[in-house]
């Protein structure tokens, strides 16, 4: 057996995990992954087996580089198909309470993550990551540092050319760029930036780019992202300090995470240079056992305190994660559920960006649970009887919005319509269906 010091993959996918730790790039090779790893040379074959199984290996000392292997790897495109796939797990960019929210799978298998554009129309992200190898112990995580999964990378290069010919084919209109961990956070950012500084630059893209931001990315690294991009974010992950050291052991909350959020917050302020650039955020729900409680004052402060444009949720699926933290954990329960606890944890968003809620209207139960089995606005009014029934040609347009059944939309064409003629029957707002049958009974007319 030959113990190779250091064994330097082409851009491409490895099979397995490698039972060494990601090296750092060699200066101007933007291709290339290090890793560390044991090699074995079979005597008289001129082969090296690295992991399970054989790649194209150059053994490399201080002197010169000799190639002792030759093995397939997968082109671009499978490669891109692997990566796309594994960025399904990241959603701060695409979804909510709408079905046209929600993410789903092309004909040809991809996700398709639909967009609201400024116009109000809908188009379709190019989403993937640059690579899924990763230094990271994210406990939830698929694409953590212990699994035994494939592995691969693209070049920024190579990436910016992909997505240009799905942009030139009409298919999308922007890209979401994410990346597992290349042995530091800057080293990440360096390849995350440099795609769209090609875009940007070289191929004079002057469309919508959304980067990650990687947990304890350095300031300049941060800046040179928001100069970029339309749109950055950073996963917060959990409602706190306690929470996230029970799914990492290596990311510092409040250093990682929580200052890198306020900064951008600071940056993309009203009258800041980059205030044109977006900053969304992505909390795992039930991975870590939190409450809703909890994520719902996190919520609501980084709508208040940091401005947050948009907030999302990823449900945490069994199965994925490592067995020690409480999403694994968890008692029995439907199927289900999980996926109602995020629909209802959305529909909060929802109630704090459109509805004119606040952190106090939210109902919870015993347990600081969202109840799973009625919505939030009607929660709330149960809980507030006093309050109904309102006369709907008289209410404000805030007091209409409290109406369980009415939407900004439904509610914008009942102040429309009282206008020029009295609200007398339901009918007269639309077609009588569950959603408008449900509001009538908090209403007069």
């Amino acid at each position: 057996m030959l113990l190779a010091s250091e064994i330097n993959l082409g851009v491409g996918c490895f099979p397995g995990k490698m039972p060494g730790q990601l090296g750092s790039d060699r200066a101007g090779l933007a291709l290339r992954t290090t890793v560390f790893s044991p090699a074995i040379l079979r005597p008289g074959s001129g082969q090296v087996y690295c992991g399970v199984g054989p790649q194209r290996v150059w053994m490399q000392d201080e002197e010169h580089t000799k190639m002792v292997g030759v093995a397939c790897k997968p082109n671009t495109q499978e490669r891109l198909e692997l990566l796309s796939a594994d960025a399904q797990y990241d959603l701060a960019c695409a979804c909510g309470c709408g079905k046209s929210e929600h993410r789903r799978r092309s004909d040809q298998g991809k996700w398709i993550y639909p967009v609201t554009l400024p116009n109000g129309g809908r188009s379709i992200l190019f989403k993937t990551l640059i690579s899924n190898v990763c230094t990271n112990d994210c406990k939830y995580c698929p694409l953590r540092e212990d699994m035994d999964i494939r592995r691969c990378s693209l070049g920024p290069d190579e990436t910016a050319r992909v997505f240009l010919d799905y942009y030139h084919q009409r298919k999308v209109f922007g890209l979401f760029l994410s990346s597992g961990v290349l042995g530091s956070p800057d080293v990440t950012m360096d390849r995350l930036n440099a795609t769209a500084h090609i875009l940007r630059k070289k191929y004079q893209f002057k469309g919508y780019v959304h980067l990650k931001i990687i947990p304890g990315a350095s300031d300049a690294a941060i800046e040179q992202a928001l100069s970029l991009a339309s749109a950055v974010s950073l996963n917060i992950e959990t409602p706190g300090e306690k929470y996230l050291a029970k799914l990492s052991g290596k990311k510092k909350y409040i250093h990682d995470i929580i200052e890198p959020m306020k900064l951008i917050s600071r940056l993309t302020a009203a009258g800041s240079k980059y205030q044109r650039t977006k900053q969304t955020t992505q909390f795992i729900v039930g991975a870590a056992g939190e409450s809703d409680a909890e994520i719902v004052k996190y919520v609501w402060a980084l709508y208040d305190r940091l401005k947050m444009h948009r907030v999302y949720f990823s449900a945490y699926q069994k199965g994925l994660g490592n067995a020690s933290i409480a999403g694994e954990k968890a008692g029995p329960e439907k199927p289900a559920d999980v996926f109602v606890r995020e629909h209802r944890l959305y529909q909060v968003d929802f109630l704090f960006r459109k509805y004119g809620f606040g952190e106090s209207d939210i109902i919870l139960d015993n347990n600081g649970n969202l109840p799973l089995t009625i919505d939030p606005k009607e929660a709330w009014a149960r809980r507030n009887p006093d309050v109904f029934p309102i006369d709907i040609n008289r209410a404000s347009r805030f007091e209409l919005l409290r109406v369980p059944g009415l939407g900004p939309a439904t509610v914008k064409q009942i102040v429309q319509q009282r206008k020029t003629a009295r609200i007398q029957r339901i009918e007269d707002v639309g077609k009588a269906g569950l959603r408008l049958e449900k509001a009538a009974n908090y209403l007069t007319f």
